[in-house]
């Protein structure tokens, strides 16, 4: 009995030494592979994060879609994004502009040369149907242009000729006129900016809130240059139900949390969940006499139709809001006498016109 007890006891010994040696080399191997070598810059979370429950992100989306109008002068910026896919994006100059835009789909858009008040473009919709006057640059780009508002269209080709193949012209892309880009703009991309679509009252829609943190450069007044944070934001989707058990994606809401709470951004999406409109919303300001807190600039970015277009209010206090316009106001006639090209008409008949 003594030696099967004194057996135990340096079974148990040996035991204990073992696993002595094993919790050091565990705690040396931990040290080497998880202890602090050197500190590692990372993005800052921007704080303090606002609150919000889904009601709360459904009406603030329909206190900025209770608007009925707007007009005032703006400047614009277009950009040409038609190579973006080789790192190849041109910006033209800034424009003058007077916009007017009333719901549900109705807008008048001049767009002027700086400082002296030449037309460049005129451009409207009646929420159906748009019409573009391009009136200045090379004669192959002063046009009348008539379409539909939800029809697709393939880029408005210059003079019949089809465009060059895009592996032709990347490195040539220097030197296009402004109007050349306009002539592909359709005014009715505006309304869907600005003339934002309430939510939660169409029936068969439904909605879902979710969380997201997204790493991005700090634009903050004082921020050092490269420098990036992360700032937090609120989803909010817009679901149709389909056949079957699926659902579509129409829309999805970003909501900035930082601070406060804002929209800044509305994505939009096809029937084949491809994404159409990119819109971001920017600086808060009173506008009009009303002093009604709105963004003051707006981001357009239409990925399939290759261009971005940024829209800011001159003067914010001096804008136009909830003016009610006569329909007329919006119908844009070809008084210049341009050559009219249809989009709708057959494709034979649009290439004659265009010669």
């Amino acid at each position: 009995m003594v030696n099967a007890y004194s057996s135990l006891r340096r079974l148990l010994a040996r035991q204990l030494v073992l696993l002595l040696i094993l919790t050091g080399l565990l705690s040396s191997t931990a040290c080497g592979l998880f202890g602090t070598r050197k500190q590692v810059q990372v993005p800052p979370m921007l704080t303090p994060l606002v609150e919000a429950n889904r009601a709360q992100l459904i009406a603030e989306v329909n206190r900025l879609a209770a608007i009925k109008s707007i007009r005032g002068k703006v400047d614009i910026q277009f950009e040409d994004t038609s190579f973006a896919d080789v790192g190849i994006a041109e910006k033209y100059r800034q424009a003058d502009g007077t916009i007017t835009l009333q719901r549900p789909g109705q807008v008048y858009l001049i767009i002027q040369v700086p400082f002296i008040a030449t037309d460049i473009a005129q451009m409207t919709s009646d929420g159906e149907n748009f019409r573009v006057a391009v009136l200045q640059g090379d004669e192959k780009y002063r046009r009348f242009v008539k379409g539909t508002n939800s029809a697709i269209y393939e880029k408005l080709e210059l003079n019949g000729k089809e465009a060059e193949s895009a592996k032709g012209k990347k490195k040539t892309m220097t030197g296009k006129e402004t109007v050349s880009a306009l002539s592909n703009l359709r005014p009715q991309h505006l309304t869907d900016a600005f003339m934002i679509n309430p939510v939660g009252v169409q029936a068969g829609l439904v909605y879902s809130q979710s969380e997201f943190f997204q790493e991005e450069p700090d634009i903050r007044p004082r921020a050092k240059k490269g420098s990036r944070v992360v700032r937090g934001y609120y989803l909010l989707e817009e679901f149709s139900a389909t056949s079957g058990d699926e659902m579509r994606l129409l829309r999805r809401f970003w909501f900035d949390r930082v601070g406060g709470m804002r929209l800044g951004r509305l994505q939009a999406y096809d029937e084949r969940g491809m994404l159409i409109t990119d819109i971001s919303y920017w600086d808060d300001k009173p506008i009009g006499s009303e002093g009604r807190k709105l963004p003051s600039r707006i981001d357009i970015t239409r990925p399939h139709d290759h261009y971005r277009l940024s829209l800011s209010y001159q003067a914010p206090a001096s804008m136009d809001i909830d003016r009610e316009y006569r329909p007329e106001a919006f119908v844009l006639e070809n008084r210049w006498q341009l050559p009219e090209v249809d989009l709708d008409a057959p494709q034979s008949k649009r290439a004659k016109v265009s010669n």
